[in-house]
Order: C-alpha cells, then structure tokens, then sequence
C-alpha cells in the first residue's frame, strides 16, 4: 500500500520492515483483560488506525481493556471503542458524548485524575501494568526512537513502560515536528533529582522517546489527520471577560506585583479559556510567554500578532482554520513535552504560572466545580486544572454567569461537587466583572464574588441566602437545608428561575 521509499523517509530505523504489519495485526496483540496505554491528548496526535482496527475485531470477537490516554482521542474513537463495548475502565480525561453516557450509566469506569498524575502511578506499580502501548509518530530514529506528532501527552512513559509498544508511523503528520518536542522522564523516587526547566523555554531531554527497539512489536504505517478543534469563536461575553481580566492585570503591573510581560501563562483547554487568552492580542502586554498543556488557536492568533514570544505545552490542538498554518514557521518558538512535565507543580510554582481555567460552577466561597452537573453527572474531568490551581501565582477561573439562556446560575450557594477548593482560587471573572479574593475571609469573599461575578437576575436569591446563613453564625456561614436547593430546583425543572421570583430583592 505504502511505497518503501516514502516510509525510509520516515522510518530510519534498518530493521523497520521485519515489524511493519497492518493495523488488524497491531490490534490482535491486544487481548480481552489488557491494560493499553494510547497517545493522544486533547484531540491530537492519537493513534489513529490500531483503536478503529480493535473496535472493528470486538464487534465480532468481544473484548474489553483498561485504556489510559493522555486525554481525550480525537477522531471519534472513543465512541467506537465505546459503542464496540471495548472500554472496561478509561482515564484520565475524555470528552466524547456517547462514552460520557456510559460512564454516567456505570457501563464504564472512569478515573478522573489530574493530568500530571497517571504516569506517576502506573510507574510506581499503583496502577495495574502496562501490558501494551499504542504511539503515533511521525519518524523512527536510526536507533529506533519514536519522535511524536501532534502530542506528547503520556506517551514517552506508555512506551518506556509497557510490555510492548506499537507504532503508527504517520506518512501525513508534518515532518518540520521533528526537533519541537522535548522529552524528558523524571527518575524514580525518592532520590529523583529536580527537573532542571527554570524558563518555558528551557530544553532539557531529547527530541525522541528513546525505545529500545527489540520491544517495538510492530509498526503500522498510516495517513490520518487529527480532528480539528472544536473552540467557538469569541463572543461579547468572552470578550468582556477578557477585558475584566486585561484590566486586573494592568492594575498588578501598575502596583508593581507584574511587570508588562506579565509571567508565564496557562489556559485551559476549550471555547472560554482560548477566547480570554485571545483577547490579550489587545491588551498592553509585550514578550508574553506561555507555559501550558494544549497549545490552542489563541497561542498562535498571540505569537502572530507579536504579543508571544515563546509556548510550552504537551499538545497542538486547533480549528480546521487555524489548521492550515506551517508549523516550520513556528519552530524556534515551540516545544512539546511529556505531560508530567508541562503539569508538573513544581515546574508551575517555580515559574510563577499565571493559570486560566473554566469553571463550570462557582459557589459564593470561592470553591469550583469543573467536572460535574448536578454534582452527579460526569462532563470531561479535571484536566490539569488542579495541577495549575494550586500551584500558580495567580489561580483564575473563568465562566458566564448562566448556563442555557439564563435557566442556570453559574454561581451558586453551595457548590455541587468540588474540584478546587477555595484555597487554589484566587480570582473569578464573568462577563459581569471580576472578584479578586486574595486576603479575603470567605464571608468577604460571598459579597465580592456575589455583586461582581454572579448575573443580576440571581443576585438577589444569592443575597438572601447569604443573609440567612450569616445569621446562624460560622466562619462560612450556610443553611444546609437549602444549600443545594438551587441544584434541585434545576434536576425537578430544568431551570432556577423559580429562585428568582421566590426572593424579594434585597439592597446591595
């Protein structure tokens, strides 16, 4: 199918044609119980032919595995492995609506982890071993190194890992990736040394995961592209976060907290974090850098725009748009590293990380929910969010107001499941304005973030509320009673407009 001189190209590895095999063979060594270990993250640089070929097989021969990523696959294998019955267990992080339902049935189960995460365990054996690992490339190396694509995620640690390792050799990723990605394993504890990156630029490892070649089991040659991001466009909203966000970070630099470079920056991966990251294309900042997970539109609308100087990340995730530019010309000022790395705490509080995350709720304390509705149901998982939080200068969190034309509140009482605790958020922003809660007591932190983030139609409910816990007295004063009322009112009618006309304004 593939001529051998476009796949020598490619594959400088002598021995690479005694494991070429086609992606049916690949998947056959995957066997019912496994525990595989996939490329991919956010959307890129998955493997691509091998996952379609095992879904294909189990449909006619059933099989179920423990899948690990680095998060989401693009390309819709999640549903397929989904729908095929494939998925026994899946982490640490998805985005597909069919495998979300699934999970939320209880047909599949899910371990939502911090991103920085999963490798440190799998490595430390408290996770089950790897018995397989599944890496797209876009080169094999003469001594049978794997250069990745579009993603590094946790695919240098699958494949150091794992029993055995296959390989999609990808004709059709760009060859100008070879030399952007950085690939550096930390060593074992307890005497692991520290990781030497003191700058998002810093280049520590090598430009390929270094495989011993005699554990390549077999090399699958495709031509696949990654699915095209799905971000929306800014909109007013976004924008006026953005400009919220833009003058609070004028404020530190005239305070003298930030200097106009501000410090190296981190945004979440979706439609809110890439649109407010956008919006500092206008702003008064210069020689900005970044170091994050998902590089996204916005990184690249900043380094065009010569506001951006150099980003770090583990992924390249973009809309078909965005899509076309060459990554050649931006080679000098990217790099791609494990995951582990790009979320590692200790890398993020040595360089001071500015990090920008969505919210799915807020409470009036400050605590966030990102992963679940209704404190129940399952959306995507934590991402990185909670390696960045905790660890960042400065820990913002992003969100409108409402939710479905106004029927939900983004901020609440009580917030219905909590990911980041109101110790890892420093400021919340909505299209409405901005709280900062830096040296704020949480009965100081419900007025901020309730008269400067939370819509004008809910304000009043959230004052009442507020009220009537601080007159039962506490340090975060609450009517657990009604607490999650707000929750209830939105599983029995689909909306919390009923909070609305329940409450007489009270003065603000």
């Amino acid at each position: 199918m593939y001529d051998d001189d476009r796949i020598r190209q490619r594959c400088r590895w002598p021995q690479w044609h005694d494991r070429l095999r086609s992606a049916e063979q690949a998947a056959a060594l995957i066997e019912d119980g496994m525990t595989v270990g996939m490329s991919g993250f956010t959307r890129a640089g998955e493997a691509k032919a091998v996952p379609l070929a095992l879904a294909e097989r189990a449909a006619r021969d059933p099989l179920s595995i423990t899948l690990m990523t680095g998060a989401s696959l693009g390309n819709d294998l999640d549903r397929l492995l989904t729908e095929a019955n494939v998925l026994a267990r899946r982490m640490p992080f998805q985005v597909d609506t069919t495998l979300r339902r699934a999970i939320n049935d209880g047909r599949v189960m899910f371990m939502d982890q911090h991103l920085s995460e999963t490798v440190e365990l799998l490595r430390n054996h408290q996770l089950a071993d790897l018995d397989v690992a599944v890496v797209e490339a876009c080169a094999i190396t003469e001594d049978g190194g794997i250069v990745p694509t579009t993603s590094v995620g946790n695919s240098a640690s699958y494949a150091l890992l794992a029993d055995r390792v296959i390989v999609e050799l990808n004709l059709a990723a760009p060859a100008e990736l070879e030399g952007m990605h950085d690939i550096f394993v930390p060593a074992m504890r307890p005497t692991r040394p520290p990781i030497p990156v003191v700058a998002p630029d810093s280049r520590i490892g090598t430009t390929a995961i270094p495989v011993d070649p005699s554990r390549i089991a077999a090399i699958v040659v495709t031509e696949g592209q990654d699915s095209p991001s799905t971000v929306l466009p800014p909109d007013a909203d976004t924008a006026r976060i953005a400009e919220h966000l833009i003058g609070f970070f004028a404020d530190e630099v005239e305070a003298g907290r930030l200097t106009p470079s501000l410090l190296p920056l981190q945004a979440g991966i979706g439609s809110m974090a890439n649109a407010v990251m956008c919006g500092l294309a206008e702003g008064p900042f210069e020689h900005l850098s970044m170091y994050s997970e998902v590089l996204q539109d916005s990184t690249f609308d900043l380094l065009d725009a010569g506001k951006l100087d150099f980003a770090s990340g583990c992924s390249i995730t973009l809309s078909e748009a965005c899509g076309e530019r060459r990554l050649a010309e931006y080679r000098d000022r990217l790099v791609l590293r494990p995951q582990e790395l790009s979320n590692h705490p200790g890398i993020v509080r040595r360089l001071g990380v500015i990090a920008v995350n969505t919210a799915l709720e807020a409470d009036i304390y400050g605590n966030v929910n990102s992963t679940h509705v209704n404190g129940s149901k399952m959306m995507n998982g934590i991402g990185g969010s909670g390696d960045f939080a905790r660890n960042a200068q400065l820990s913002v969190f992003v969100t409108k107001s409402v939710a479905k034309g106004g029927d939900l509140s983004s901020f609440v009482p009580f917030a219905s499941h909590v990911d980041h605790t109101e110790h890892d958020v420093d400021i919340l922003v909505s299209e409405h304005g901005l709280a900062d809660l830096r040296g704020l007591a949480p009965r100081e932190r419900a007025e901020v973030i309730i008269e400067r983030c939370a819509d004008p139609r809910y304000r009043p409910a959230l004052r009442d509320y507020f009220a009537r816990a601080c007159e039962r007295g506490g340090h975060t004063p609450h009517c657990l009673e009604s607490a999650l009322s707000w929750h209830l009112a939105a599983q029995r009618d689909g909306h919390m407009r009923s909070l609305i006309e329940q409450v007489e304004p009270r003065s603000a």
